[in-house]
């Protein structure tokens, strides 16, 4: 649909040609003068929405803490500083000691400095994961939306299959296949996040597929290797972006899940979330808070990447930016 908007009015001076003829705009193109480009008017949303600034508030301080562990922890990850407080029946907890703010695990060890140290491991595992299931799942789609046939077919079939099992049973299986380490954790999530981005960067390249724009690249002669990469996939790769945003909070979860039965490898002293909460469960009688201290850290740092990825989600919806 087309609209017709006004000549420029503007002063005339000495030597001016014919006057300007009306100027035959259509709507989406009007809408993009006044909006900017689409990544713009993307942050201008997400700007204005309050959840995004909330979630975009919980990432930002997981991430600092993360990232600055080595300087805000008070004892390295591995330091059991009040092992000579600990007795078969009591551990001290939150408020006892003033050197241990939030108290001491079974081991003489630091809650709140495991707690630090424990963002980091969940970040790396979270953002690692997430990564080899986007460059995984992204290289699937486009092989599968690029070509089409039976390719698509073959490819969509296999993960079909893969879909039909829970993701975190599979990354149970692959993380048991693979031994009890860190890195086969990243991996096992990884490999069972690959058929969501696969399937989804598929159907969006298939929508852009049918695109005025695309009918006319091929119309000018333009190869369709050159039509993907340069247009189908620009254009296509928005609702991945969001979800790789979504499964962050997936992965911190898994994460914590492989640990919790005892799949992420590591001593048991070593910090992270999942594994704390294993080391907690004999210990909920006398110290609860073992337990509550990282359940709270990974339900919030879950909470804050599902509510920004929600935001950008709704930010990139072309139902709702028409608005």
């Amino acid at each position: 649909m087309s609209a017709v908007l006004p000549p420029a009015q503007g002063p005339s001076g000495p030597g001016d040609g014919a006057p300007d003829a009306p100027e035959t705009v259509t709507v989406a193109q009007a809408d993009l003068h006044k909006n900017g480009s689409f990544w713009s008017d993307v942050f201008r949303r997400l700007r204005r929405n309050p959840t995004a600034w909330i979630g975009a508030a919980i990432v930002f301080v997981f991430l600092a803490v993360a990232l600055l562990a080595p300087i805000i922890a008070p004892y390295p990850e591995t330091a059991l500083p009040g092992t000579e407080y600990i007795t078969p029946t009591h551990i001290p907890g939150p408020g006892e000691l003033p050197q241990f703010p939030l108290g001491l695990d079974r081991f003489g060890g630091d809650v709140l400095s495991k707690l630090i140290w424990g963002a980091q491991a969940s970040l790396m595992v979270g953002v690692v994961s997430t990564a080899l299931g986007l460059v995984g799942g992204m290289l699937l789609g486009l092989i599968a939306g690029t070509f089409g046939g039976w390719v698509d077919t073959t490819i969509m079939r296999i993960v079909d299959i893969i879909l039909s099992v829970p993701n975190l049973l599979l990354a149970v299986s692959i993380a048991a296949i693979l031994g009890q380490t860190p890195s086969a954790v990243m991996i096992a999530i990884g490999a069972s996040q690959v058929p969501i981005f696969a399937r989804l960067l598929r159907a969006s390249m298939l929508q852009q597929r049918t695109s005025e724009y695309v009918l006319s690249a091929q119309t000018l002669g333009l190869g369709r290797g050159r039509i993907t990469m340069s247009h189908v996939l620009p254009n296509a790769i928005g609702p991945v972006i969001v979800q790789a945003t979504l499964t962050l909070a997936t992965a911190v979860i898994d994460a914590a899940a492989l640990s919790f039965l005892g799949l992420g490898g590591g001593r048991p002293e070593t910090a992270e979330w999942g594994r704390m909460l294993t080391y907690a469960q004999s210990e909920l009688a006398i110290a609860p808070w073992l337990a509550f201290f990282p359940g709270i850290c990974i339900a919030v740092t879950a909470l804050g990447f599902t509510l920004f990825g929600e935001a950008l989600r709704e930010a990139m919806d072309p139902r709702t930016r028409a608005r």
